[in-house]
């Protein structure tokens, strides 16, 4: 199956205008499209299906609990997909069965490991004031957005784990990244980085692909016999979107 990969477009203030690539099969969006949602409209009578994780932004200045049945809502009424802890399995065009895996997948502060934890909280703050995000009414901050990491978490490894089944290969689609190997070369391994990605390598195996975005940079390397691909394009005033190609495809 074809994929085209499209992330982290930031529509809320990016002029960038999005198109099918023309082999592809299926478009998958992994997070962080417009945080207005206004710009999922966009997708809206798409030429091949849509399935999309939300991302981080998805939720800014809103309450999360309410915030996940409109978002859904709002996707379906333009016929996108959102996947959130859920499995859909899609034929291709061969009649290859390609199950897609799929959750937000939350940082859990854990890439450095327990004593890198309370470090990498402390930085989380300045990401979390810049959402203004709530959850049951309180702030969505550090803690809280741990909690629901451990849940994603959770799932994850039961979901990939589910084997065998009626498909042919497995793709993971989060917006976090699952490796410090995806964190951004521009700023290291500081504790700033485990609010982007989580320390899901022992997962990897247990996916032939796995797609993720949320790192302003593009990755696309091998975890053992995994691929792991993000196409994320960033803002272009900070040149984030310098070479990017909108049209990219990956082969499950």
């Amino acid at each position: 199956m074809r994929l085209q990969l499209l992330s982290d477009l930031h529509l809320e203030t990016e002029d960038f205008e999005p198109q099918p690539a023309p082999s592809a099969e299926l478009l998958v969006l992994g997070g962080d499209i417009d945080s207005t949602w206004q710009g999922l409209a966009r997708f809206r009578d798409w030429p091949v299906p849509v399935i999309l994780v939300a991302g981080n932004h998805e939720f800014d200045n809103r309450e999360l609990n309410t915030a996940w049945p409109a978002l859904r809502e709002h996707c379906a009424q333009l016929g996108i997909r959102l996947l959130e802890r859920e499995s859909a399995v899609i034929t291709d065009r061969s009649g290859r069965r390609i199950r897609f895996v799929a959750t937000v997948r939350w940082c859990d502060f854990n890439l450095f490991g327990e004593r890198g934890r309370e470090k990498a909280m402390r930085a989380a703050g300045y990401f979390m004031r810049v959402m203004r995000s709530t959850q049951h009414g309180e702030a969505f901050g550090a803690e809280a957005v741990r909690e629901e990491a451990l849940a994603c978490r959770a799932w994850l490894a039961d979901e990939l784990a589910r084997s065998p089944g009626d498909w042919n290969a497995t793709v993971a689609l989060t917006h976090f990244g699952p490796s410090l190997r995806s964190g951004d070369p521009r700023y290291g391994s500081q504790a700033g980085t485990a609010s982007f990605c989580n320390a899901d390598d022992d997962l990897l195996p247990l996916a032939d692909v796995w797609i993720h975005g949320h790192l302003h940079c593009r990755h696309d390397y091998m975890a053992g016999t995994t691929r792991v691909v993000c196409n994320a394009r960033g803002h272009a005033r900070k040149g984030e979107a310098d070479g990017y190609d909108g049209l990219f495809v990956v082969e499950v």
